[in-house]
């Protein structure tokens, strides 16, 4: 097995840069390395830790030019959205600044013998497993909590973006972090499991596919060890009897193709009545083919080329199979010519279950059209699925839209009449094979921490 790995640019398909992996010893040291900063690091004052993470947030808007471009260089996001990752990080560390003191504080609680507090306490070195898709975004939503709440962080990264990887522990020690608070290991897949098992590693956050996260959940539970999940999705967005057709396609169109259709909360599943399925069936498809589709640099390209050729060659298998089950297309669902890991804005109809377009994760500008008799059986197709992570409903009916969300749609988070992703003063996260755990809203600085109760007994 090769100890190197070269990054490649999926728009010119050129190497960018080689990287050496660290042996599985010295990943072990690092690990040891951040756990001599946490005996350090936990004992100073939150207030501290926020001030430093206010400077990582203005570090990062200062090098916004450079991080943008690094992103679509290394995996093909549109600039535009790149530079909107950016800023998405910076609110996050200024909100997790904000609300740390509050949400870590110390609770008086009753006790009939005296006094009580409770009390939430870092737990030690904390490792991150991160993709590739929203390379800067991924690591800061759990690394900037975590730090904050006093933990230390190491960070195993998609071998693909080992750019943003090293770029990323550069700004936290230029933001004035101490040496090994963070730190972004270029490991492989295999020394970061076996980095599960290591003593000093207290706890595991994951993002990825439900068959690794899995995996990943059954090494660290042998263990007791505490893991938060994220684990993609196949989100369903419901065009119900009275909605608006125009904002529904302007907003299915954004929710399946933004970051390149890489997203896990992207909008996957269309699931449309009888009433409005040909009039947005021919209003989507129209959009979806007057897309944009070339050079991520360029400010009026929409869709830029998937991060990997073999993620591509995944997503064409995967259309494939399902046109052979019987579902049919209705635009793209070919691999182009020439250079760059394009695949094109594509639409399939007739999805039901036992495909891959119905069944999986199409990580890719798939959308799958599916049609449903009325609002009730739309609920009921929106929720037959392993996944729970998004969705999102149009109607008209704002207060009727609000009781499905809330009581019927089997997520973690709903949007009505739009498309919107991660809110740094919402919770993040999802259910059923989606994973479990929350990040964002103040969640995330108390996945991590020591939840203690100390009783103090007052004599008479």
């Amino acid at each position: 097995m090769s100890n190197t790995v070269t990054t490649v640019n999926p728009f010119t398909e050129a190497p960018i840069q080689e990287y050496s992996l660290l042996s599985q010893k010295a990943a072990e040291q690092a690990i040891e390395n951040s756990d001599k900063c946490f005996q350090e690091w936990k004992l100073t004052s939150i207030t501290e830790r926020g001030e430093l993470a206010l400077k990582l947030a203005q570090l990062l808007e200062d090098k916004k030019e450079e991080l943008a471009q690094l992103m679509t260089d290394e995996m093909g996001k549109v600039r535009a959205q790149g530079l909107q990752e950016v800023e998405l990080c910076a609110q996050i560390c200024r909100y997790t600044a904000a609300q740390a003191e509050q949400v870590l504080a110390d609770e008086e609680r009753d006790f009939e013998k005296g006094r009580a507090i409770v009390t939430y306490q870092p737990l030690g070195v904390i490792l991150g497993i991160q993709p590739w898709n929203f390379p800067l975004y991924q690591v800061i939503r759990y690394s900037i909590t975590n730090v904050v709440a006093g933990n230390t962080t190491v960070l195993k990264h998609a071998s693909n973006v080992f750019g943003m990887a090293r770029k990323i522990e550069y700004m936290y020690l230029e933001a004035g972090f101490p040496q090994y608070c963070y730190q972004s290991l270029l490991v492989d897949g295999d020394t970061a499991s076996a980095l599960i098992k290591h003593p000093k590693v207290q706890g595991v956050t994951f993002t990825g596919s439900d068959k690794v996260g899995t995996a990943v959940a059954e090494a660290a539970a042998k263990l007791a060890k505490k893991t938060v999940l994220e684990l993609g999705s196949n989100d369903a967005f419901l065009v119900l009897d009275d909605a608006d057709i125009e904002l529904a396609t302007q907003m299915c169109v954004k929710g399946r193709i933004i970051n390149n259709g890489e997203t896990c909360v992207s909008a996957k599943r269309f699931i449309v009545t009888d009433k409005n399925y040909d009039a947005f069936k021919h209003s989507f498809a129209k959009a979806m083919s007057a897309l944009t589709v070339g050079d991520p640099n360029n400010d009026d390209t929409d869709l830029g080329p998937m991060a990997r050729g073999d993620l591509r060659d995944k997503l064409h298998e995967q259309v494939t199979q399902s046109i052979k089950a019987g579902a049919t297309v209705v635009c793209g669902c070919e691999i182009p010519e020439g250079k760059g890991f394009f695949y094109p804005p594509s639409i399939l109809e007739n999805v039901k279950p036992d495909m891959p377009a119905y069944d999986d994760e199409l990580f890719g500008p798939v959308a799958a059209l599916i049609k449903v008799k009325n609002d009730e059986e739309a609920m009921q197709v929106a929720n037959d699925s392993r996944y729970g992570l998004g969705g999102g409903i149009f109607s008209r009916d704002v207060s009727r839209a609000m009781e499905l969300a809330k009581k019927h749609f089997d997520t973690g988070m709903v949007s009505i009449n739009g498309y919107e992703l991660a809110q740094p003063n919402l919770p993040f996260g999802g259910v059923k094979d989606s994973g479990y755990g929350r990040e964002h809203g103040g969640f995330g600085l108390r996945e991590f921490v020591n939840i203690k109760s100390i009783m103090i007994t007052e004599q008479a």
